[in-house]
């Protein structure tokens, strides 16, 4: 079966406001797992800590540049993700429509290619 990431995306203000109610979010959180626990559906999942105490690495230049967060520039921050072993790109969107996010948060959802999807290197 293919697999799916499901990305988790959000603002300045929807960051916000799940912290707002960080306990009831995470109760929310914790059942949705257990109901893609039991649906056999669930690889990993994990969530990111503040954006503010990551850095970037840039590849612009000739030498990478590292910048501390938090990004001024980004509008979208990738929060954290649900790795899921699925049928179909169909029933992967029917899982992100469930994940409990607040207000103003996106989730992406990418297949993740199998290893014989990706162009090997003749040596």
């Amino acid at each position: 079966m293919p697999k799916y990431l499901l990305i988790m995306r959000g603002t300045d203000e929807s960051n916000a406001a799940m912290m707002a109610d960080i306990d009831e979010m995470m109760a929310t959180t914790r059942q949705f797992i257990e109901e893609m626990v039991k649906a056999g559906v669930l690889l990993a999942a994990e969530g990111l800590d503040d954006p503010g105490q990551g850095v970037v690495v840039d590849f612009s230049g000739e030498t990478p540049v590292v910048t501390d967060g938090p990004y001024g520039e980004t509008k979208e921050l990738f929060g954290g993700f649900f790795l899921l072993d699925v049928a179909s790109k169909q029933e992967a969107v029917e899982w992100a429509k469930r994940v409990p996010a607040a207000p103003g948060s996106k989730i992406e959802v990418r297949r993740v290619p199998e290893s014989d999807e990706v162009p090997q290197v003749d040596e």
